[in-house]
């Protein structure tokens, strides 16, 4: 929104969410929702670019006038846009618009080695999957708007990042929890596990790097300054790691290291040869994650093997694991979201979670409510490790249900920032309580976990109708895994079979 003459008009949030919501429709028919993230974030990204550099260049004008010159004006600009390659380049483009928009994105990635990856895969240049007429159409609903600073703050870019992350979300259903966590659930964890100014925070499976964002929000909130913070990310989809790294930029964040690969077979975030060690370990990985390559951890040369090498398929306790190996060995805390059936499943997970709690990791379980996530339905836990313990919580795991602690949603249930503000309040109270604002709490010795054969099952050591129901829910986890165990047994079978010359 401009005005030709005077000051620029500021949009407000509600008119910047509806626009970009109608620059998303305007790809539906040709476009799977579940797709639309992967065309508009990199245009929305692309417009901000520009604009931005528009804005800066009129104010580096308005101060040299005659006298500046490139080397001045590189000084303004966070970006260069090389000719040919502004918006109204391929605004005003009247066909192939799709191959003239893909060149213009790699000339500004070939200029701003920084960018390399940021706006994704897409082919620009298939009419068959993005109809000329529907870019174009995208390409006018951005028009209507101005990105720049005078027109748009920070902040307000940023929560409209935010904004059409839950949006895609809701579109794809199941698919959203590979790169959207619940930002009330990214909140919690993070007002867990205190980031502090000057930390290094790293999520291996950053998704869309909401829990960076909100690492970067809480320090703010302290009145830290968050331009002290290192932060690093590792996300093996490609369009996901691009959305990753625009909405830490758009967030207004420069500082910070983003890596597409697969941290299991190779992790990135490294340091020389060995694993990068971090203040702040932070994650929301996909679940039971089969076939994740247990193979070459047998010998892993970064010493991610810190109780066993977990089974073939299920990868849950290979991303504990790999957390615990970031940890740094003074100040260094792993928060991670994971199904309940890790606090109980047997054979070697079992022998895994029994080292855990022996070497006196284990800081915490809390147990969510049901129903929180896009992609999945059971209640989850959050598991919070620590390297160095207090002396009080030594040879101690808190237990913390807070299950009842939850507002009804439409497609998903949420938790308020009261509810956030209670379960945090009652992890770093650490004191046992029943019923006290609907959670219930209990500090554990280590030799009663002992005694129940390193079974964390909640229910076990909090009696409560949420833990009774959470028993039901972990039962049924188990039945689902032996049911998964049984099929992947019976396919293995039948392969020995048909290699063996028997037919079924």
């Amino acid at each position: 929104m401009t005005t030709e003459v005077g000051a620029p008009v500021q949009m407000s949030q509600q008119q910047l969410e509806a626009t970009l919501w109608r620059a998303a429709n305007s790809l539906r028919g040709p476009v799977d929702p579940g797709d639309f993230k992967a065309y508009v974030f990199p245009v929305m990204f692309y417009k901000w670019i520009c604009d931005t550099h528009d804005f800066h260049h009129v104010r580096a004008v308005a101060d040299f006038g005659d006298d500046l010159t490139p080397a001045i004006e590189a000084d303004y600009q966070p970006f260069v846009v090389p000719p040919g390659s502004a918006w109204t380049d391929i605004r005003n483009t009247a066909v192939n618009v799709g191959s003239k928009l893909a060149d213009a994105l790699h000339r500004l990635q070939l200029t701003n080695p920084n960018l390399v990856g940021v706006f994704g895969d897409v082919n620009w240049a298939n009419k068959d999957r993005l109809p000329e007429t529907a870019l174009a159409a995208l390409l006018d609903t951005f028009h209507e708007v101005r990105l720049d600073p005078a027109h748009v703050s920070g902040d307000m870019l940023g929560a409209a990042y935010e904004y059409l992350l839950r949006e895609f979300a809701e579109a794809s259903g199941k698919k959203a929890g590979e790169f959207f966590t619940p930002r009330h659930v990214v909140h919690l964890l993070v007002r867990i596990l205190d980031p502090q100014p000057g930390e290094s925070v790293g999520d291996p499976a950053c998704g869309s790097a909401g829990m960076l964002v909100e690492t970067v929000n809480a320090v703010r909130s302290a009145g830290g300054d968050p331009r002290t913070l290192t932060l690093y990310g590792q996300e093996v989809n490609l369009t996901t790691a691009a959305i990753a790294k625009m909405n830490l930029y758009l967030h207004g964040l420069e500082d910070f290291t983003i890596v597409r690969g697969d941290t299991f077979r190779e992790p990135k975030l490294l340091d020389g040869a060995a694993l990068r060690k971090l203040s702040c370990t932070i994650a929301n990985p996909p679940f039971s994650l089969q076939n994740w390559g247990a193979a070459t951890w047998a010998k892993d040369p970064y010493n991610r093997v810190v109780c066993g090498v977990p089974p073939a398929n299920n990868g849950d306790y290979a991303w504990i694991q790999h957390m615990i190996a970031t940890m740094d060995p003074d100040v260094g805390r792993v928060g991670v979201v994971m199904p309940h059936g890790v606090l109980f499943r047997g054979g070697k997970e079992g022998a895994i979670r029994q080292c855990l709690v022996e070497k006196d990791l284990l800081d915490a379980v809390i147990g969510l409510p049901k129903n929180l996530f896009y992609s999945t339905s059971i209640p989850v836990c959050l598991l919070i490790f620590r390297a160095k313990k207090t002396p009080e919580r030594a040879g101690k795991v808190f237990f913390i249900v807070a299950s009842a602690r939850y507002q009804p949603g439409r497609n998903q249930n949420l938790m308020s920032e009261r509810d956030v503000d209670a379960v945090d309040a009652a992890y770093k109270l650490g004191e046992d309580r029943d019923g006290v604002g609907g959670l219930h709490l209990r500090m554990v010795d280590v030799a009663e976990v002992e005694a129940n054969g390193f079974d964390l099952n909640i229910g076990r050591y909090v009696r409560t109708e949420q833990a009774a129901e959470v028993d039901v829910e972990a039962a049924l986890a188990a039945y689902q895994d032996s049911r998964a165990s049984l099929r992947a047994a019976e396919m293995d079978l039948d392969r020995k079979l048909k290699a063996a010359g028997f037919d079924a």
